[in-house]
């Protein structure tokens, strides 16, 4: 009984400040259920867990830290029986010895010793702040402990989350002068371990380890050739080995029946294509733990355009069906202007195969007015064929493909260019794999194959021009464990992750060495947040209401600075990246087009001028759903889905609140949907204005909304300068979150 004592005393801890609500008693009583006589105290703690879940409520919500820390301990005790340690042993001592034994059984890089002495790696195991694995949450550190703590070749977790948290840190600190490289790491520490940020999932699981791919997501715009196609095919190959997800442009590639050699009708268009990308994504399963994930993107003006918006769909023909992809269509905003206002108007889809034969220019090449122009160009000339659909029989299959399966995505084309910093050196075909990943691409072109001799054997050496191969490089803020109107800490925060992120380019394993030479020559990162309804609740903002438009602009408009300042900062140390000269940050179009013209606004245009930039893409946010789940937060910018709901996963049932939840900020939590959407894609347009690339932003319906409405959401996106819409959720459909994405 003494032992359950002390056991009762330390579960309920953290949440003595609740008197009379989370009591010795509740627990002890619930637990007389499922009592049995002889039970040994690990088990007595394992019951513990489960009751402490079973009392979780949305109107008593610490249950489930309380949960939390006896998981926590439990964990602790596993780490000390699978390392061999004594029961006194202070788990978090002897630092050096812990990381030179992971790096000797080849679980850690080597890389970590070779670029810290024992005196750097003893100094920073004084920063070590065990007390912040209390942090999490039961949903929280249980993930953590699943998918990123280290685990020997046996499947046994060997590592504890501050190890964890450091050994990231040390990692993304390698670049740094010998000098500052400690004070980094304890920087990036720091942020890290309290939950301030977050880095994407790759980076939290690879970062420290001998394979270190270090990326999300990687977007390639494939050529129109066998040979571009198959490339691009072994692109994906590689990537989804090493967990990252694609999105694939196939916006150049010729239509059903366009001509192969001159032959007429030859072409199978794009499905047999995409059923290829399809069966490498379940091929190639990242070592058996989930399949690849891909999302196809097609232009809306594409003649195959009808067909691709069904290969999800459960109608149809089997044989054209690619149920493991996500499509996506790109839209000028010509399209959605006949929606709002001509809906009866003709739509005409083309091959953008003849369009290169006949006119000498890609169609998919333009955007804005110009493409318009081209547009019609094309439309009026006789010698290309047309595909001809009203423009609302086109809205009807969209709309019905979106409510049946959530997608497509949307990409609005117009205006990601338009705002694109770095339109001087290409444009934007479409979005990643998470629709938030907005930078040049460009196909790669096959120049020759040679024969060559090397000591007597025969070697082919195939020389190809890289074009654009995006790499998404990501994290996230935490806006609900940030105070956000404290100027200091958010600035901390945000200069910390530019630099952490900035760091991740150069120590990034590459599967695909194209996506180096993109990643260099643009730097482009994604800082994002997560947390977003969290924040509104912390500062008693209610969804819809003109304080949380006046309040979101403000948040975004500081993020943006703070982050345009760092990187200039970085750049005045380590040097502007590749492309900066005659971009929209050299020739200060890019503060124009947002209307920055306060005082100190005018002054970094002037700074960033002067000492350039070293990103050449700053802001992303992506949906961060198992990293928001770690931090104990809400995902990305979307609402909660209720304030408490239970989660079936393999089988167990796991309670949910929304973050942090009490009295206090209870009413501010208001479902997905229960909010009027039109209030998620104002705000989302109000965001959009200090975010150089886009948003992972999902809609969410109910079976009260018509068609007209769905519709109308898509043109008010255009309307309000939105740059991509991922899922239409609804709730009568489950959609998977991109784990490969997850910042």
């Amino acid at each position: 009984m003494e032992m359950l004592e002390k056991l009762l005393e330390f579960a309920l801890e953290g949440v003595k400040d609740y008197e009379g609500i989370y009591t010795k008693e509740r627990l002890v009583e619930a637990l007389d259920h499922i009592m049995r006589p002889n039970m040994s105290m690990d088990e007595v703690r394992n019951s513990l867990i489960q009751v402490s879940l079973e009392l979780t409520t949305d109107v008593e919500p610490k249950w489930q830290f309380v949960a939390a820390r006896l998981y926590i301990e439990r964990l602790h005790d596993e780490v000390r029986n699978n390392r061999n340690l004594g029961e006194n042993k202070n788990l978090y001592s002897d630092f050096y010895l812990f990381i030179e034994e992971l790096t000797n059984k080849n679980l850690y890089g080597r890389y970590i010793l070779e670029n810290y002495s024992k005196e750097d790696i003893y100094e920073l195991e004084k920063e070590l702040k065990p007390e912040r694995d209390y942090l999490f949450t039961y949903s929280g550190i249980d993930l953590l402990k699943k998918r990123y703590l280290t685990h020997d070749f046996n499947r046994n977790v060997i590592e504890l989350p501050q190890q964890m948290f450091m050994g990231i840190a040390m990692h993304l600190a390698i670049p740094e002068k010998k000098e500052k490289r400690v004070e980094w790491a304890k920087r990036f520490y720091d942020v890290l371990s309290s939950l301030k940020a977050t880095m994407a999932t790759p980076t939290m699981s690879n970062a420290r380890k001998p394979f270190y791919q270090l990326s999300s997501c990687f977007v390639d715009t494939v050529d129109d050739s066998l040979n571009g196609i198959y490339k691009s095919l072994d692109n994906f190959a590689e990537v989804s080995k090493f967990g990252g997800g694609m999105g694939i442009y196939l916006g150049k590639i010729r239509a059903l029946g366009s001509p192969i050699r001159g032959f007429k009708g030859a072409s199978g268009g794009v499905i047999p294509w995409i059923k290829l990308f399809n069966d490498t994504a379940i091929a190639v399963d990242q070592l058996g733990v989930r399949n690849g994930s891909v999302a196809i993107w097609l232009d809306v003006w594409h003649k195959d355009m009808p067909e691709f918006l069904q290969i999800r769909t459960n109608n149809g023909d089997d044989r054209k069906k690619a149920h493991d992809v996500f499509p996506g269509l790109c839209y000028p905003d010509l399209f959605w202007k006949l929606a709002e206002t001509d809906i009866d108007a003709n739509w005409y889809m083309m091959c953008p195969y003849e369009i290169k034969n006949v006119k000498g220019y890609s169609l998919e090449d333009f955007y804005g007015e110009e493409w318009e122009e081209k547009y019609y160009e094309c439309v009026n000339d006789n010698r290309i064929s047309k595909r001809v659909m009203l423009v609302k029989d086109i809205v009807r299959l969209i709309i019905k493909s979106a409510a049946e399966t959530g997608t497509p995505f949307a990409f609005y084309r117009d205006t990601v260019n338009e705002m694109n910093p770095n339109k001087h050196k290409g444009i934007i075909y479409s979005s990643n794999l998470c629709t938030e990943i907005m930078q040049n691409m460009s196909p790669m072109e096959s120049k020759n194959s040679e024969i060559v001799d090397e000591n007597g054997d025969k070697v082919v050496i195939e020389r190809r021009k890289a074009g654009d191969f995006v790499v998404c490089n990501l994290s996230s803020i935490v806006l609900g464990n940030v105070d956000v109107l404290d100027d200091e800490e958010l600035e901390y925060v945000v200069e910390t992750q530019i630099r952490a992120m900035d760091n991740v380019i150069d120590l990034n394993y590459y599967s695909v060495p194209f996506a180096e030479i993109t990643n260099k020559k643009y730097r482009g990162i994604g800082l994002g947040t997560s947390g977003y309804h969290h924040m509104l609740a912390n500062n008693k903002i209610h969804w819809t209401s003109d304080e949380h438009i006046d309040f979101a602009d403000k948040v975004y408009e500081k993020i943006n600075y703070y982050a345009i300042r760092a990187s200039m900062t970085i750049s005045k140390e380590k040097g502007r990246y590749l492309e900066f000269e005659g971009s929209d940050w050299d020739n200060g179009n890019y503060f124009d087009l947002r209307g920055y013209n306060s005082e100190r606004w005018l002054e970094l245009k002037k700074e960033v001028r002067e000492h350039g930039m070293r990103n050449g893409y700053l802001i992303a946010i992506a949906p961060n759903g198992s990293t928001a789940t770690i931090a104990g937060t809400s995902e990305g910018v979307d609402p909660v889905m209720s304030r408490f709901y239970l989660e079936e996963k393999k089988g167990s049932i796991v309670p949910k609140t929304a973050p942090n939840l009490c009295d206090e900020n209870y009413w501010y939590y208001n479902s997905a949907y229960n909010i009027n959407q039109e209030w998620c894609v104002k705000i989302n347009g109000v965001r959009q204005r200090h975010i150089d690339q886009g948003q992972s932003f999902n809609l969410y319906i109910t079976t009260d909304y018509t068609m007209r409405q769905i519709m109308n959401l898509y043109v008010e996106a255009c309307k309000c300068k939105v740059k991509s819409i991922y899922y239409v959720r609804s709730k009568s459909l489950t959609v998977g979150d991109c784990e490969s994405c997850s910042a």
